[in-house]
């Protein structure tokens, strides 16, 4: 199960961090880590600090952008250590521990770290189903990079072990949620209907993408309550065809 768990490392810029982050990986029993765009290829550094994981490098998925390392995932939680001008649903580490431990039993879950000075972007965290914050010491609260993945890689660990001393669940239980590439489509989907009805502009779209998308996230729509909402999307569209466009 927590080979389904991916530490996703954003355009990490020093490889010693990447090799203390895979040796903190690998002291809770996680292995699978994705490197986005990092600004050096891992090396000798990495392997050094590593200290014993340097499989855990050697195995690193390295991508060109974070779409490639969130395909596939059902859920995906992103790093934050500041407030957002449009604020999403938060998590603490214990949280996202739990909450990562139960969806990796049924589809991969993506983790994702931020560059080591400036973290993930707006656009990068609107990505992600939720956000995480450690509730450091307000007066000092630098994290380096492997330490947040230290921390967080423990509440997984913990969570992991809880799970594993309850009862399995019935099959068919589960909560089928959309992978990453279905929620994108909607996404698309949604915008081109929303420019076709004229409800928004191509050249003006303000922030009404950036709020459906805060909606939807916070809804968390099942698989088959997605799909409903594409064939309302695609109804639409029909209903459209022939129409003209309305002028505002």
């Amino acid at each position: 199960m927590l080979q389904n768990i991916r530490i996703v490392l954003v355009e990490t810029s020093h490889t010693g961090n990447m090799g203390s982050v895979a040796r903190a990986m690998k002291t809770m029993g996680l292995t699978n880590l994705w490197l986005v765009n990092p600004l050096v290829k891992p090396d000798s550094q990495a392997i050094a600090l590593a200290a014993g994981a340097s499989d855990v490098i050697g195995d690193a998925r390295i991508v060109d952008s974070l779409d490639e390392a969130l395909s596939g995932c059902s859920l995906v939680v992103g790093t934050s250590a500041r407030s957002r001008t449009l604020p999403w649903p938060m998590l603490d580490p214990r949280e996202c521990g739990v909450k990562s431990v139960e969806e990796a039993q049924h589809a991969p879950v993506a983790l994702v770290f931020g560059r080591e000075r400036v973290g993930l972007t707006n656009d990068e965290l609107q990505k992600c189903h939720y956000h995480v914050a450690i509730p450091a010491n307000p007066e000092y609260s630098s994290l380096n990079l492997a330490m947040a993945v230290q921390v967080i890689s423990y509440e997984v660990r913990m969570a992991a072990l809880a799970a594993a001393e309850q009862t399995a669940p019935e099959p068919g239980d589960e909560t089928p949620y959309p992978l990453v590439d279905d929620l994108e489509r909607f996404y698309g989907h949604l915008e081109q209907v929303l420019l076709g009805t004229g409800f928004i502009r191509a050249n003006h779209p303000g922030q009404v993408m950036n709020k459906l998308r805060r909606l939807f996230t916070r809804a968390r729509p099942e698989s088959q309550e997605l799909n409903i909402l594409r064939g309302i999307l695609s109804s639409m569209e029909e209903g459209n065809k022939g129409k003209p466009q309305n002028q505002k």
